[in-house]
This record gives structure tokens, sequence and C-alpha cells, in this order.
């Protein structure tokens, strides 16, 4: 048995070696005059069978043992030489074709032969520019390794490729080819450890759980928060009918398991908690259940990345799941709030979000300039306010809630200095609270005319005549001062250019008409009406229309090409060629469709897997078309990607010509025919033409002879009459 299988391995490779690099059909026209397409199908069907034959393999595994023979080929490998030698002659031999189900519309049948669809899910071809610029076809067996490449990674090349200036991304997925081939190498040493892939594979669902949990935990905290330290005690018939739903849904879950049972048995189990062990009790479980669940998807997210510290030092994502970890630490250890930092994952897990964080700082060097030019623009605004308006910055304040710190207090409190706001060091002064600097400064001043002082001391708490007047009134009585109306008061608020700053700033920049919304309105017969004007409409025109304007654009567009990218990119997808570029339109009406191109012809896996052959076969068992891609690969060129072309298109129209060769022969082939008539036909004209001339030769041959033999019968009559 293990020489009939090495003689159809050899066999077929032989064949293929023969085939190879040949685009004609003179060579498969000669191999199928001498094999039979039924023989190449029961060929493969026996390979595959004494593959599933565990007895059979068994015999061979002991034979082999006993010949020691190394290179000695498996039922599965000469299945799959045989096969992809009948795939590649089944493109000149119709019935073969049939036979392989290779049809596209065939594929549903190829299920029921399970050889067939075995061989052929592992059974991959490719397209290839060679040296002379032409197009050559590849067929080979899928590696085995290649089924560890993950769904997720297959997602994430598709849709964050980058385009080159051609349009292609074929650049961009040459580059992270060796990423890829190191996934998979990683993803078969993860199989090793069945545990740590158990909790791998489910990365999703520990993201959805999350997620879900996150929310959760958020809507206890806001209906419920504060709790409270006792929960009312309920009824009995209330209990056990949350017990009998609980029971109830449980069993649901158990027969149709959906997000929704899910849903409704976690919310019946909350309201169980919630009813018995308190509200407090029921948050803390929620949360260490998501500080687990969290760690889980920590650990898949690890186990499908790799542990290498080289994939994780400049690892963005992975530095977000830990920070959302230790949110979700602090909200079950320090307190509760934390949990709605969690609810911030939402912009994470949608794209949609995420482009509006992008239109921000996507362009954010020029929301940065602009941001500092409308600095600048409040700054110099603020300077004019302070030279000529300053009056005017007058605005009405709320009375300080009792009990709450204000600024003075918090200064004092780390000095230990009081008096350091302008306000309080105007009380004190008014209250009579001199100190000695002051009273050395009074001495200055006579009564007469620190008496004769009429001088407004809230508006000049500075001036050190000010500080005197308490002092020196204190011989007049004094008059218990009203106490403080709870009311609002009016504040000037520009007595210093940094204040005079953060209130252009705050209070100019927020009001939609600028700051003249908000300064005290100036009557027309004052001298500052008209430079007032000027001032409020400048701002409002240069600052509030021109700037922001310019901010709010500069974020709105940005989020308008992420948005066109985005649609872009879906168009680019759903009707363009990842490999050679080929837009759908191009396979109108063409043999093959657009679909089976993208998915047979230029699969972009099949693609990847090629290159992941090259580099885990013996180079010394290369084929022709294998070597010289394998040179590519090494010097890192992309010649041997097809760009704009496809051999679907060529031999359509290989075809055309063909057919047109194929009506110009037949006409041709008429024309002969009938040419062949009209000679036929000249050839008898001439040959009528030549008998009736011999005809009327002979009849005047005749004739004259005649008439000879006549006059010399007359002449015999009249001599014997004369005699």
């Amino acid at each position: 048995m293990n020489l009939v299988l090495q003689l159809k391995n050899d066999a077929a490779k032989l064949l293929l070696s023969i085939m190879e690099s040949r685009q004609d059909t003179d060579m498969a026209e000669r191999i199928m005059q001498n094999i039979q397409p039924s023989y190449l199908v029961n060929a493969i069907r026996q390979a595959y069978n004494t593959a599933e034959n565990k007895e059979l393999m068994e015999m061979l595994e002991a034979a082999a043992d006993e010949d020691a023979d190394e290179d000695e080929a498996t039922p599965h490998e000469v299945g799959h030489n045989i096969y992809i030698l009948a795939y590649q002659l089944s493109e000149h031999n119709k019935e073969l074709a049939h036979l392989l189900c290779r049809g596209f519309s065939n594929e549903a049948s190829r299920i029921s032969d399970p050889a067939l669809d075995y061989y052929s899910k592992r059974t991959a071809q490719i397209e290839v520019v060679r040296y002379n610029r032409c197009l050559e076809r590849i067929v080979f067996q899928v590696p085995p390794i290649c089924n560890y490449l993950t769904k997720t990674s297959k997602l994430k090349v598709l849709y964050t490729a980058e385009r080159d200036e051609q349009g292609s991304k074929v650049t961009d997925f040459f580059s992270r080819t060796d990423d890829l081939f190191n996934e998979m190498i990683w993803q078969k040493k993860l199989r090793d450890n069945p545990l740590l892939y158990a909790i791998s594979r489910n990365m999703p669902l520990w993201a959805n759980i999350v997620f879900r949990l996150a929310v959760i935990c958020n809507i206890l905290v806001g209906f419920f928060y504060p709790f409270p330290t006792s929960e009312p005690e309920i009824s009995l018939t209330l209990s056990v009918m949350l017990w009998v739903a609980l029971i109830i849904s449980a069993g649901v879950v158990y027969l149709v398991p959906n997000s929704k049972t899910v849903i409704v048995i976690i919310v019946l189990m909350i309201m169980r908690l919630k009813l018995s062990c308190g509200m407090s009790f029921t948050l803390t479980l929620i949360g260490f259940a998501q500080v687990l669940c969290k760690g889980m998807y920590l650990i898949s997210y690890l186990g499908n990345r790799g542990f290498k510290r080289e994939n994780l030092k400049k690892d963005f994502d992975l530095f977000y799941h830990n920070a959302y970890m230790v949110a979700c630490i602090l909200g079950l250890v320090v307190h509760n709030f934390f949990y709605s930092v969690l609810m911030l994952d939402i912009v994470f897990r949608e794209e949609t979000l995420l482009n509006v964080i992008k239109s921000v700082t996507r362009n954010g060097k020029s929301i940065l300039l602009t941001t500092i030019l409308a600095l600048i623009l409040v700054y110099l605004f603020s300077v004019v306010g302070y030279l000529f308006f300053r009056d005017d910055f007058v605005m009405e304040v709320d009375p300080t809630p009792p009990g709450r710190m204000t600024l003075d207090d918090f200064v004092t409190g780390i000095s230990g200095v009081s008096g350091i706001i302008p306000a309080v060091a105007e009380s004190d002064t008014v209250s009579g609270m001199v100190t000695d600097g002051m009273k050395e400064a009074c001495a200055a001043y006579s009564a007469e005319e620190l008496s004769a002082l009429t001088i407004d001391c809230e508006q000049l708490w500075d001036d050190t005549k000010c500080a005197c007047i308490a002092p020196a009134s204190s011989a007049v009585e004094s008059v218990p001062e009203e106490e403080e109306e709870d009311g609002p008061k009016m504040v000037r608020m520009c007595d210093t250019l940094f204040l005079c700053i953060v209130t252009t700033l705050n209070q100019g920049v927020r009001n939609g008409g600028g700051i003249g919304d908000v300064l005290r309105s100036p009557n027309t017969s004052e001298l500052s009406f008209f430079p007032r004007i000027i001032y409020d409409l400048l701002f409002f025109f240069v600052v509030i229309i021109i700037v922001l304007n310019l901010i709010f654009g500069v974020i709105i567009d940005t989020f308008a090409d992420l948005r066109s990218e985005k649609q872009e990119k879906d168009e680019i997808l759903r009707n363009t060629c990842f490999i050679c570029s080929l837009e759908r339109g191009a396979f109108d009406n063409k043999t093959v469709s657009f679909e089976e191109h993208f998915r047979m012809e230029h699969n972009l896996w099949h693609y990847l897997y090629f290159i992941v052959l090259i580099k885990v076969k013996d180079p010394t068992e290369f084929t022709g078309p294998e070597s010289y891609v394998y040179e590519q690969v090494k010097n890192k060129k992309l010649d041997w990607f097809p760009r704009m072309r496809a051999m679907s298109l060529f031999s359509d129209e290989a075809e055309n010509d063909q057919n047109e060769f194929r009506d110009f022969k037949v006409s041709l082939e008429g024309i002969k025919k009938v040419m062949d008539g009209l000679s036929g036909q000249l050839n008898e004209l001439k040959d009528q033409m030549t008998q009736q001339r011999k005809q009327k030769q002979r009849t005047s041959l005749l004739g004259g002879i005649t008439a000879s033999q006549s006059m010399g019968g007359g002449g015999v009559s009249m001599s014997s009459a004369t005699t």
C-alpha cells in the first residue's frame, strides 16, 4: 500500500511540474488523453478514505516505521497533490470540472462529497505577476498553521489597512504579514494551555459582560444613592413571586439562551438581592463580578496578543484596559461614584463616538493655535477695558452661603496670614484695625486734613488716607452699622488687570453678545458712550463671530471629513478588490462576477497563506513560482502582486478573440466551399464546352466525309451515263 501511495504521489508531482507555468491547453489535453477524469476523482476519494480509516492508518504507520523512510507521504498529502492536479486540469476539461463541482453555483453539492469538501477547504489559489509581466495562477495547499488566525485580526486588517497613492492596500497589508504570522504561532502555542485558551477565545463575551455590568452599577447608583441603611421588610407573597419568576427565567434561559432572557434573569436576581441583602451589598457584589470579568478580559487580551514585552510596550489598548480596571477597583473599594467614569467606555466601543473625539484631536494643532489667538484677543480687550472702561465692570453677585470657605479663609488656612484679599483688608481697616505701619503713615496728616477728606474709600481702598479715617474719627460717636442684606450686591470686577482678564474671558466668551452683555450700560451723555459701542461691537465680531466660529468650523469640518472617509472606506470594501484594486464594474457581463473574483481569484487571505507557506516550507522543495515569490518577499518587493489585472478578464478577452477567430474560420470555410463549388461548376462547364467542341469537330468531320463520298458517287454516275 505504501508503494502505491508513493507512486501516486510521485506521479502527481511529476505532472504538476510538467504543467507548471504553462498557460496553454496543449499539455493539459495530452494528459487528459491518457487519464480519465473519473479515475482522478476516484483516486482522491480513495486517498481520503485511506486517511480516515484508523486501522489502515495504523498498518501504514507500522510499515513506515519498519522501512524508516522519513520521506514517506501520508494519504492526505497524496490525495491533496492529486486534488491540486485535478483542479488545474479542470480548467481545460469540463467533465472533470463537473466531477469536482468546481462551478461556483455548485458549492452546495460539494458538501455531499466529504473527500472533495475536505481538500477544497484546504486548497487556495492566487495570481502572481512574473518577471515577464505575465499573470500566472498558483494553486497550493493551505498550511495547517493558518487555521490559528483569529477572526478579530482579520477584521482589523480588513478595516484599518491604509491605502497608498494608487488606492491599493497591498503595501500596508504586506507590512502586517510578519505580525499575523507571529500571531498564528502564538495561537498554536495557546492551544497547549486549555484553560488560557478557553478564556482567550471568549474575549468579546467578557467585554460585553463588563460593559453591561457597568451600566447596571450606574443605574443603581443614579436611582438609589444615597443608599438607605436598612431595607424595608417585604411580604412573603412578593418574596415567593420573585423566587418563582427567577426559577422560571432560569429555565427559559436554559431552553432559549439569548441576550434578552439573560437580561431578564439578571434584573430579577438584582431585585432579589436588593430586597434580601440591601442595595449596598448588591452593588458591592456586582462591582466584584465586574472586577472579575474585567480581569478575565485582560487575560484573554494578553492571551490573544502574546506576553512578549515588545508587543505590550506601545499598546494603547492595554493601557486603556488597565485604567478601566483601576476605575473598577476604585468604585468597589473607595467610592461608588467612580463607576460613572466607566460609562466613557461607550466612546471606545462605538466608532461613531470615536470619530467625534477624533474631530477634535485630529486637527488639534489648528484648534490649539486658534484658541491661543482667541486668548490673545481676550487679553488685548482686557487691557483696553482696564484702561478705559474699568468703572463699567460692575456685576451683581450673590452673598456667600453660610459655612462655605472663602478665598481669604483658604489663604489664611494655608499661610496663617490674613488680610491678603483686598476686600477683607478694607473691612478690617474700616472697623479700626490699623497696623503700626498705618499709624506712622497717619502721623503725616493733620486732623483737619483727615476730617476734610471726602473720598470714597470703597473705591480707593489702598489709599493711605482711607486707613486713617477710622482712628481720626474715633471721637465721633460711633453709629451702629446696619446688618448687611441677604440679597445680591454689586461688585467691581476690574480693579486689577488679572481680575479684568478673568472676567472678560469668563463672561465675555460665554455670553452670546460678548462682553457688552454683562458690563454696565452707559448713559448717552457720557463721553465713553460711543467708545463703549465700538468696544462691544469689536469684541462681538472679532471674538464671538470670527474666532469661535473658526474653532467650531474646524471641528465640524473634521467630523464631516471623518464621516466621508468612513463612507468611502465602506464603499471601497464593497466595490473594490483589495489586491488588484479593480472595481465592481470591470466584471459586469463577464464569466466571473466580482464576488467570485474577490472570494476565489484574489482572496486577501489566500495571499497571506501563500506567504506563510513559503515561510514554513523547505526552500529545497520550492517550485518555480514559489522560489520567485520567496525572493520577492525576502527583498520586500511588491511587484508580484497584480495591479489592475485579473486572469479572468484576460481569459474573457482571449475567448472573445478565439470566438471571433472561430467565426472567421467558419466563414472562410464557407467561402472555400462556395469557391470549390464554383470551380467545380467551371470545370464541368469547361468539360461540357470541350465535349461540345469535340462533338462539333466530330460532326463537321463526319459531314465532310459524307460530302466527299456523295460527290464521288455522282461523278461515277455521270461517267457511266456518258459512256
